[in-house]
């Protein structure tokens, strides 16, 4: 089955409402298409403002979420009632023929019958508009009888734990498309009916800048390689937040307990000599530890401590391998 208009409304209403950060980004991109006419200065301003929005999206991942979906009120939400034709320009126009009383000059020009004839005419096409207008709001009510019924559908499957409409959900609903946009992309397996397993992939060397943009005292565009421990601290706390983020948004998204997400980068295999896919961060994370939180006030990269987690990590060489927290670490 597909999903419903239902799910199509609210995620509409999530898009309007989010992050002015992402806002901001979209309207630089706009400007870009007229970057070659600005000044030098102008220039300036927009690369330094660009960059520093990528840093503000970077670092600021975990503090967003999309709605949360209360499946047991679209379970029990009541269905749309069925619209009842009024026929209330036809009433109208029956009522202006019932008090229609000839006057001095319908009589003496003999104007009664053409006066009741129009009137006459003026009830039967009222009763076409109410009915042209009934007509209308049983196809509306039709749709949202389907969509109520299938909402409903799938409220009842989720509450059962069934994996094919988790799976279902995930797809429609995508709550992890900012992650996406942001350079990562996800896979996700459901263990069982209460616990999600993602792997994340990211790629450091296209999400962390490699620049560091600043203006000089003269206005003037400064542009240097953004020192290592920067770079690593960044790439840290990006990886860290978008685990967060995975946490949030399943949670928000599925009646589940457990998120468990293995962070992947690529890193130099020794044994090989070949850049791989390895977990650089692997964590478990509990639904009842994460909604604890304060998100706006957290470092992502310290809050790790607060679950079982597998990191190994140094401000001057970043990330290296570590092995996959499994179920059995936390049971």
């Amino acid at each position: 089955m597909t999903l419903t208009g239902f799910i199509r409304s609210v995620q509409a209403a999530q898009r309007r409402a989010e992050r002015e950060s992402r806002r901001r980004q979209r309207e630089l991109e706009r400007q870009e298409k007229q970057y070659a006419l600005m000044e030098e200065l102008e220039r300036a301003a927009y690369e330094v403002e660009c960059y520093e929005n990528k840093i503000n999206l970077l670092s600021s991942v975990h503090k967003e979420c999309g709605n949360s979906w209360d499946w047991e009120k679209i379970k029990d939400a009541k269905s749309p009632s069925k619209p009842v034709n009024k026929k209330k320009k036809e009433s109208e126009a029956k009522a202006k023929l019932g008090k229609y009383a000839p006057g001095f000059w319908d009589k003496t020009f003999k104007r009664i019958e053409k006066k009741r004839e129009r009137l006459n005419e003026n009830i039967i096409t009222a009763r076409k508009e109410d009915e042209k207008k009934h007509k209308s709001a049983l196809a509306t009510f039709e749709k949202k009888y389907k969509d109520w019924e299938e909402s409903k559908h799938l409220a009842e499957k989720i509450l059962s734990g069934d994996l094919e409409f988790y799976k279902e959900a995930v797809n429609e609903i995508d709550p992890f498309s900012e992650i996406s946009q942001l350079g990562s992309s996800l896979s996700i397996e459901f263990i069982d009916a209460k616990t999600l397993e993602v792997s994340l992939k990211t790629n450091s060397e296209e999400v962390i800048p490699a620049e560091v943009k600043s203006f000089l005292k003269s206005g003037k565009l400064a542009v240097k390689k953004m020192p290592k421990g920067q770079f690593y601290e960044l790439y840290q706390d990006y990886i860290c937040g978008c685990v967060l983020r995975v946490g949030r948004e399943s949670f928000a998204m599925l009646p589940i307990d457990m998120v468990i997400v293995h962070a992947m980068g690529k890193l130099l295999n020794t044994k090989t000599g070949h850049m791989e896919e390895q977990p650089v961060l692997s964590v478990a994370i509990p639904r009842e530890t994460l909604e604890t939180f304060n998100f706006d006030m957290i470092d992502p990269s310290d809050s790790m401590s607060n679950f079982v987690h597998h990191m190994n990590f140094k401000k001057t060489k970043g990330f290296s391998a570590v092995e996959k927290v499994e179920v059995s670490d936390f049971c």
